[in-house]
């Protein structure tokens, strides 16, 4: 698929969501609840042209229920609910009221409280919101709980006879909002469950869509520069911990797996990114010891909702897209959600062009009151042209005239050594689904399959870091490329509470069936002189014919792997939490390599992980965890032809995390040491072959700050401190990682005008900042520290926002990575403009 075909796609896409019923509905959910008064009451406000607006809202578990909290100004009116049942629920709606906070996608809490399903908020329109109170069994019951100004609702699953009856009742919420701020106080990828991030004992963060759209990022890469210990690479890879991180990435839950290639996901699609760091064997399987990435994807909502967005900005950028759910039926049990993007974009890079096209439809269906069907799928495709034949990137320039002296000068950020003609194509795919089904509020099984196909192509002329004593003619070779990556994914988890004495128990027992294949294949132009390019003045077009091709890279591979797992989280008390796990692993690879095909014994593992948290008081814990991995070597033997032994390796880690500022902001402040062992070294009787000897060792301390910190101001800031070396290796034994910044860290703000006649303004800024980090394994060299600026203005009312990005605002000239090869520059002074509607 071309650039034409690809635009003709989201067209139909794009115009088609025109024609789903409803369209006009403005509907948008949050998380918050209200009451009833009487019909006088509702009258005399209906007379009433103020709209009340809530500024806050909040969740909180009672021994008995939920309670729910509505903040509104003083002296505005108070907020008079109207409650009424509808089957298992309860619908508040809440007349001359409004949000005073953004509500983009909407909130739906599920599970707040045993016996509630889920609560729901809605704008129904300019001047009404509506609430939903899901009970699991029947109509829940509300109390009000008097309040001088905010609405305070206390909720419990059974309902009261006056619910029943269909009379009004009064409910009023005390309490806090649960907005679009940066908090979030749960994520799944710690323990494959829905649990507070204060109870696991490792680091996580969490980077909620709201910072996706406030920073404008796209890219996966550039959205975890709000996450401590992470060092940016070139080609849209990271590091975490030390260690790589882009091919551990997990999109709900389930591994990616792509050992020959990069992984790249578009964020169109994505609700929040997860970051567990450390060892997550227990968990996922084999894997770096860094940490895990978890994208959350979007999931189909109850209530319609139509987003319309355009961005354009400088080097020819542009990019529309559209995200649509809702019901598909009156019943609500079948849901849908469809996500599609389309980019097209030239580079600060001569004659680099990339285009984009994503589309992720998801169907849901309810089968019963405790049982739903997910069924989902995903197509990506990006062409590049003028780029690396490997990647989809820029191709890198020499270090001679970048970061090293050149006696001609310094070469330009902007040059291209590649061709025009270049084309490289990345296509991913992927099909599955999730079946979930409750036994009971505490027991629940899910079931998830996903089929996972990936393939990239790329033909073209390229430099590759060898630049001629004359220092200015860059040496090139050219070839044609192919590799693919498919998986298939198979996972079975129970989970549920119970209780044995005093202590509960949170238990998790699964099983992951897994099938990797792949196929990576190089070619290399002989026979013929492959032309030269003048850094200073370059000349393009003299390509060489491409019919005469020598194979130097042609093998292919299958791995199978099971796994069994378990894992229990522990209360002790309301202080003590402890955490066990444990997980068994059984691969079996075989490859084939130059037509010779090679059968490995098969690879096991137990991986477990321990981990304690001591809450002295509510908001504060204290943790500490041991934790393992491994990581077998597939595709290779030592002299005699005997398999290799899988990397194996070990952390430990303690820390402190708080909340603050009623929920609305959290702190983590990690330590932590990584050791690796059974590392591959050259083997010194016989150069063409490794041993097992070599050891590493990656350690370092971590701080992350999140949240609304005043009203209206949210802030996320990180700092990283990573001293990674090499301990054990006879020739690299004490030098430092390759690619690894000592230092890095970053601090992003955003204030919003919440009320008065500026209400809806926000303007925000942070600085991104990477330390120098050694540019080889023999750390003869540095790629330079650097510190970017970058900012946002924006402007939204009811469901129109305007926004305005500016990417390093400061134009500052630096380099993302670099190795012996070559260095890859980071963009100058970038801008682009943002407008986005809801329906």
């Amino acid at each position: 698929m071309k650039k034409y075909r690809s635009l003709l796609l989201f067209l139909v896409l794009f115009l088609g969501s025109w024609t789903i019923p409803g369209l006009a509905e403005n509907k948008n959910p949050e998380e918050l609840l209200s009451v009833s008064r009487n019909a006088q009451d509702l009258l005399s406000q209906a007379e009433n042209n103020t709209l009340t607006r809530v500024t806050r809202v909040e969740f909180k578990q009672t021994p008995k229920g939920l309670q729910l909290i509505l903040t509104t100004p003083p002296g505005q009116p108070k907020l008079v609910p109207l409650i009424l049942p509808e089957g298992n629920n309860l619908v508040i709606d809440l007349l001359d009221a409004t949000l005073a906070f953004s509500i983009r996608n909407g909130v739906t809490k599920t599970n707040p409280a045993s016996g509630i399903k889920e609560v729901r908020v809605r704008k129904v329109d300019a001047t009404s919101i509506r609430v939903t109170i899901a009970g699991a069994k029947q109509v829940p019951r509300a109390e009000i709980v008097p309040s001088r100004q905010n609405l305070v609702l206390s909720v419990t699953p059974e309902a009261t006879a006056q619910t029943q009856a269909d009379e009004e009742i009064e409910i009023v919420v005390t309490g806090e909002r649960e907005e679009d701020n940066y908090a979030v106080p749960n994520a799944t990828v710690g323990t494959r469950t829905d649990t507070p991030i204060k109870d696991v004992p490792q680091s996580i963060q969490v980077i909620p869509r709201q910072v996706i759209e406030d920073q404008g990022r796209t890219e996966i890469n550039e959205a975890l520069r709000n996450a401590s210990g992470i060092t940016q690479a070139g080609a849209g890879q990271f590091r975490i911990r030390g260690f790589s991180g882009q091919r551990d990435i997990q999109i709900d839950g389930v591994g990616t797996y792509a050992p020959n290639q990069r992984i790249d996901f578009s964020l169109s699609n994505v609700e929040q990114i997860e970051v567990l760091k450390g060892p997550a064997a227990v968990l996922y399987g084999s894997g770096e010891p860094g940490g895990i990435v978890n994208l959350t994807t979007k999931k189909p909502l109850k209530e319609p909702r139509y987003q319309l967005e355009g961005i354009v900005g400088n080097f020819d950028y542009y990019r529309p897209s559209l995200d649509i759910t809702g019901p598909l039926n009156e019943e609500k049990t079948i849901l849908y959600r469809l996500n599609a993007s389309y980019e097209n974009t030239g580079s600060f890079v001569d004659f680099l062009e990339n285009e984009e096209f994503a589309v992720f439809p998801v169907l849901s269906f309810e089968l019963g009151k405790n049982t739903t069907l997910t069924i989902e799928g995903g197509y990506q495709e990006k062409n590049n042209r003028g780029g690396q034949i490997q990647s989809i990137e820029a191709p890198a320039l020499p270090i001679e005239g970048t970061i090293f002296n050149n006696p001609l000068g310094e070469i330009s950020r902007s040059r291209n050594l590649a061709e025009p003609t270049n084309e490289t194509e990345f296509v991913q795919s992927f099909v599955g689904y999730s079946l979930e089904h409750k036994f009971s509020d505490d027991w629940n099984v899910k079931n998830r399959f996903r089929a996972k196909f990936a393939k990239l192509e790329g033909k073209g002329v390229g430099f590759f870091g060898e630049l001629d004593e004359d220092n200015r003619t860059a040496l090139r070779s050219a070839g044609d490329q192919l590799t693919t990556d498919d998986s298939y994914t198979l996972q079975t988890d129970v989970s549920g509470k119970f209780q044995t004495g005093s202590v509960q128990h949170q238990l998790l027992v699964g099983l992951e069936l897994r099938r990797e294949t792949g196929e990576d294949l190089y070619q290399d132009v002989v026979n013929e002189e492959v032309s030269s390019i003048d850094v200073f003045e370059p000349e393009y077009g003299n390509l060489p014919s491409f019919e005469n091709l020598e194979t130097t890279f042609d093998s292919t591979f299958e791995t199978d792997i099971i796994g069994l797992y378990a894992q229990d989280l522990v209360s002790i008390g309301d202080k003590v939490k402890i955490l066990l796990g444990g997980r068994f692993d059984w691969t079996d690879n075989s490859y084939v390599d130059f037509g010779e095909s090679f059968e490995l014994d098969a690879v096991t593992a137990f991986s477990p992980r321990l981990g304690i948290v001591y809450q002295p008081i509510e908001p504060v814990s204290l943790y500490a965890s041991y934790s393992s991995f491994f990581l077998p070597e597939l595709f290779s033997t030592d002299a005699e032809g005997n398999p290799f032994e899988p990397i194996t390796g070990r952390q430990f880690e303690v820390g402190v995390k708080t909340e603050f500022f009623d929920g609305r902001a959290s702190a983590t402040l990690a330590a932590f040491q990584i050791n690796r062992r059974n590392d591959f070294v050259t083997n010194p009787d016989n150069p063409d072959f490794s041993i097992q000897v070599g050891e590493q060792r990656s350690r370092g301390i971590e701080f992350d700050l999140t949240g609304e910190v005043l009203p209206g101001f949210n802030l996320i800031a990180t700092y990283g401190f990573t001293d990674a070396e090499i301990t054990e290796d006879p020739v690299f034994g004490g030098f430092k990682f390759a690619g690894i910044a000592r230092h890095t860290g970053s601090i992003w703000a955003v204030y919003e005008v919440l009320d008065g006649g500026f209400q809806g303004f926000g303007v925000g800024a942070g600085v991104f900042v990477q330390g120098e980090k050694p540019g080889d394994t023999e750390n003869t060299f540095d790629v330079p520290a650097y510190a970017r600026t970058d900012a946002v203005l924006y402007y939204r009312r009811e469901n129109w926002r305007a926004q305005l990005n500016f990417e390093n605002l400061l134009d500052t000239d630096y380099f993302i990575d670099g190795n012996e090869e070559g260095v890859t520059p980071g963009a100058p002074f970038t801008v682009r403009g943002q407008l986005s509607a809801e329906f």
